[in-house]
């Protein structure tokens, strides 16, 4: 039995947007979120460091052997009370798959979205994507019957959201 690779979890560099938007028009369509209405459309895709330098955001990379296999981050929440964040475009190619980095990247997502002082998190994803929905469920996120705010991604059809 050959030993699990390990990964490192680490800010976003403007190094790493290339690397970021290629995992994000990866994986979205393979849970069949290609297109209008899902955030692989989103233009911020492309320019993710510029994005996330912003005031109350953070974006973060999980790596293997020094190669970016997967990210995440948290940023305001459009057309929501400020104290309410977003938990964004969180993906990772399949070697980092079923290594716990999921929920190590939501743990740092969170402390950054406590350090930036917001007081919930809210997130929106798509029903066929169970083992996210089972991870965003073991941490304590509340299922929604609607979106909040207006994010723009009305492909997505599964709602939550955590007090913080």
């Amino acid at each position: 039995m050959s030993p699990k690779p390990s990964y490192e979890i680490r800010p976003l560099t403007p190094a790493d947007d290339a690397a970021v938007s290629r995992i994000i028009r990866a994986v979205m369509p393979e849970f069949g979120a290609s297109g209008p209405g899902f955030a692989i459309e989103d233009p911020e895709v492309d320019f993710m460091y510029a994005r996330y330098s912003t005031p109350r955001s953070s974006y973060f990379v999980v790596e293997i052997d020094g190669e970016v296999q997967g990210g995440g981050g948290v940023g305001p929440l459009t057309g929501a009370p400020p104290d309410v964040c977003e938990l964004r475009k969180m993906y990772f190619l399949p070697p980092l798959r079923g290594l716990g980095a999921g929920r190590a990247m939501i743990t740092r997502c969170l402390e950054a979205a406590r350090g930036h002082g917001y007081r919930a998190c809210y997130l929106e994803t798509l029903s066929n994507m169970n083992a996210a929905r089972m991870l965003y469920e073991n941490f304590g996120f509340k299922r929604l019957a609607r979106p909040l705010g207006n994010t723009g991604h009305y492909g997505c059809n599964s709602f939550y959201l955590l007090e913080l």
